[in-house]
């Protein structure tokens, strides 16, 4: 897994009120769990979070609320309503006994639901490790997503749909991640440039996987940067830049 148990996301660096937050339980073609936070002073856009392995672990639920304070109605979406139903997320949960039963058409039938859940307006995916390789994988997916953000994700999960990329996609790289090297990562985006489709990549040099998180204080900056390139990539009149 990427965040330990004890992991809590950094602040964004607009912190509003919460308007409202909690549970909610969304249906595609099964019922899923999910996690909703909504602004009081809401930017227009909207958020699917991805997740890592462990579905809509308490990391999330409070990266939920974090995205609501800078703005953004959010939810944040489980993987596995198909095998293990709507039972707790804790640390008890077997998440390695279910993840191979997810599929990249199930994971985009259930950001489609979180989309029509969150109404109108331009939807962005955010993803962290095998969320952020999902996110970006969603990019080809045709559900006419505004972008998708990934966070140390893994290239492998998108290599079959390269050439069907359409979404502009932004990549938040950890230059010491042990779960993707750089060569990796550098041989994907050259096949992203190859294509056409708008990317922005930065690389985090010295990070570790899973550096977004309060407890590496060391990272405090690489966090608030990452932040405030998600805001930017967000924004309708952002410069495209591949960087």
């Amino acid at each position: 897994m990427c965040h330990s148990t004890d992991s809590r996301p950094p602040a964004p660096p607009i912190r509003g009120a919460v308007a409202a937050e909690g549970p909610v339980t969304l249906t595609s073609d099964v019922e899923f769990l999910a996690h909703h936070a909504v602004p009081a002073a809401p930017n227009g856009r909207k958020v699917v979070l991805l997740p890592d392995v462990r579905g809509v672990h308490e990391f999330y639920r409070a990266l939920t609320r974090s995205f609501a304070e800078a703005g953004f109605e959010t939810v944040a979406v489980d993987y596995y309503g198909r095998t293990a139903g709507l039972s707790a997320r804790d640390d008890r949960f077997d998440w390695e006994r279910h993840l191979p039963s997810v599929s990249p058409a199930d994971v985009a039938s259930d950001v489609a639901a979180a989309r029509d859940f969150l109404g109108g307006g331009p939807v962005y995916t955010v993803g962290f490790c095998f969320g952020a390789g999902q996110s970006w994988r969603l990019s080809a997916a045709g559900l006419g997503l505004a972008g998708v953000i990934g966070f140390y994700g893994l290239p492998k999960l998108v290599e079959d749909v390269v050439a069907d990329l359409r979404a502009p996609m932004l990549l938040l790289l950890a230059g010491a991640d042990v779960a993707t090297s750089r060569a990796e990562f550098d041989a994907f985006t050259a096949r992203l440039a190859a294509t056409g489709v708008r990317y922005e990549r930065h690389v985090y040099e010295g990070a570790p996987h899973s550096f977004f998180d309060r407890a590496y204080a060391e990272w405090g900056e690489a966090c608030d940067d990452a932040w405030r390139r998600i805001l930017a990539f967000t924004q309708p009149s952002r410069v495209d830049s591949r960087a």
